[in-house]
């Protein structure tokens, strides 16, 4: 019987797998951030690092990673106004608006030529509605890894919505972060153990340095 890391790296073949970061962006994560008390958990947790080092990884194994930033337009045309969270982000004093250093990915992830990087304008979900579900499917995805921000709202919704859609899901638990602290495992315990398969961060680094042969 294949061990948990064996099955681990089958699922993690670089030609069928893709790298997710959900709202890894300066205005989220960085030190400008909106939600300081986010930035703060994103960094002081290590998720924000692992974040870089998975991605780095995947730069150098070939697999394909894929930037999911939540953005919006001065006027506001186009976004949601129907959840609290909506009216709240129009009140913060730094706004995720289009072209500004807010919406670029921040450090210390680096960005290839090679990556693809999703704009959305509205809703919750880094997958529905957006441009990553046709590019998946085009890239020949199997197997999404998603990491980023935040455990409360988007990284569970980029789970369910890629579950909903037929792909494997890896969620490297040290490479997610929510508020407060202990949400997040219980987040994962609780709810994204049930439908994707967890792991470290160290355990996908691990896989995507050492590909599973094929017979």
């Amino acid at each position: 019987m294949p061990s948990s890391y064996e099955r681990l790296a089958e699922l993690l073949d670089p030609v069928s797998t893709v790298l997710l970061t959900v709202e890894c962006q300066q205005g989220v994560v960085g030190p400008e951030s909106a939600l300081p008390e986010l930035a703060h958990e994103a960094r002081a947790s290590g998720a924000l690092g692992n974040i870089a080092r998975l991605v780095a990884a995947a730069h150098d194994s070939g697999v394909q990673v894929i930037h999911a930033i939540a953005e919006r337009r001065p006027d506001g045309r186009g976004a949601n106004h129907n959840a609290r969270l909506f009216r709240a982000a129009e009140r913060l004093p730094v706004r995720q608006l289009s072209g500004t250093k807010a919406v670029r990915v921040a450090p210390p992830i680096e960005v290839s030529e090679e990556d693809l990087v999703v704009r959305r304008l509205h809703g919750l979900s880094p997958i529905q509605g957006t441009d990553v579900d046709p590019l998946l499917r085009n890239l020949g995805c199997r197997t999404l890894v998603v990491t980023g921000v935040s455990a409360n709202v988007a990284v569970p919704n980029a789970v369910f919505d890629a579950v909903n859609r037929g792909y494997t899901v890896v969620v490297p638990a040290d490479a997610i972060a929510g508020v407060p602290s202990e949400y997040t495992p219980a987040m994962v315990r609780n709810t994204l153990a049930l439908v994707a398969r967890v792991a470290t961060t160290d355990e996908v680094l691990g896989c995507l340095k050492h590909p599973r042969r094929r017979a």
